[in-house]
């Protein structure tokens, strides 16, 4: 089988990948059961803003839609433009980013909803060139919030995207541990040539690596090119990269940082450093992941031992 089903170069050309794979069928097949599937979320609605997209993006980021979307909807009421969370202090926007994990992402925005007001007239910047000059914005978030919210067409690229392809087109259970610009040129070889198709491409392949391509049990049965699958089609082949494992959690620093984040976002003044050592009795990781959060600028030290969320209000 595998004899009949040469593997595709990576960075194939679009016309030696259109032998191998046909786009045109993929596009058909995909936005056939995107039209079906989808799932109804706030930022994909007709009048989700500019700012509600970007928003999103940012809190989606290594984080499941079940967790973001009750954040995202208290956010957009209480922040519903840039300019209402730039003129807030930064350790707001921590303190309401709750149990998202990853907070610094929470002082990206707020420093991106910054610069959208000062440079920009309180919008978000409509192309994906203008985007990736905002701070904290990479290439992903650019392309995305280009694409979802401007209609550019570009390629939108996340882990999602990476395995459909990496399974569909070059018959590998799993992309590489990092993106690669093979994957890139080979992602950019599939995007349709209408913008509109293009930005119904890019949402409707991330939403069948979440939903049926998964990484761990994939819903293969379920899926809309089953039988234009390479993976498929070459055995379903296992992973031959480094093994891949799930993200520890337990007694980790990224939870005594979230410990000791907590105890500071349900307190609405400055705390001293005894109720932070009440997050552990393990000193050196504490100690550890405090200084680590000062440094990261999510916690703000004060005098006399006190410390805050970064420019919060009480002193």
């Amino acid at each position: 089988m595998t004899g009949s089903h040469p593997r595709p170069a990576a960075g194939a050309s679009r016309g030696a990948l259109a032998q191998a794979v046909a786009p045109e069928r993929l596009h058909e097949r995909v936005l056939e059961w995107y039209a079906d599937a989808q799932r109804d979320l706030p930022w994909r609605h007709g009048d989700a803003s500019a700012w509600g997209i970007f928003v999103s993006e940012v809190m989606l980021q290594q984080t499941p839609v079940a967790r973001v979307l009750p954040v995202w909807t208290e956010w957009m009421q209480r922040w519903p433009e840039p300019a209402d969370l730039a003129a807030e202090a930064p350790g707001e926007a921590v303190r309401a980013w709750g149990r998202l994990g990853y907070p610094r992402r929470a002082l990206r925005l707020h420093s991106a909803a910054v610069a959208m007001t000062e440079r920009h007239g309180g919008k978000v910047p409509m192309s994906e060139a203008e985007l990736s000059t905002l701070p904290g914005v990479g290439a992903y978030t650019a392309a995305a919030v280009a694409t979802f919210a401007f209609g550019e067409r570009t390629v939108v690229v996340d882990t999602n995207v990476r395995r459909v392809i990496a399974r569909a087109v070059t018959g590998d259970e799993y992309g590489a541990a990092s993106p690669t610009r093979a994957e890139h040129t080979l992602a950019t070889s599939l995007v349709p040539e209408d913008s509109d198709r293009a930005r119904t491409w890019s949402v409707a392949v991330m939403e069948l690596g979440a939903l049926v391509c998964t990484a761990r049990a994939p819903r293969c049965g379920e899926c809309p090119i089953l039988d234009l699958c390479r993976w498929q089609s070459l055995g379903r082949p296992a992973h031959e990269g480094p093994p891949r494992r799930g993200q520890a959690w337990a007694g980790t620093d990224r939870q005594m940082r979230g410990a000791l984040l907590r105890r500071l976002r349900e307190s609405p003044g400055p705390v001293p450093r005894s109720v932070l050592e009440g997050v552990s009795d393990n000193v050196v990781q504490r100690e550890r992941c405090l200084d680590s959060l000062v440094a990261d600028g999510l916690v703000e030290p004060l005098a006399r031992d006190f410390f805050r969320l970064p420019g919060a209000l009480g002193s």
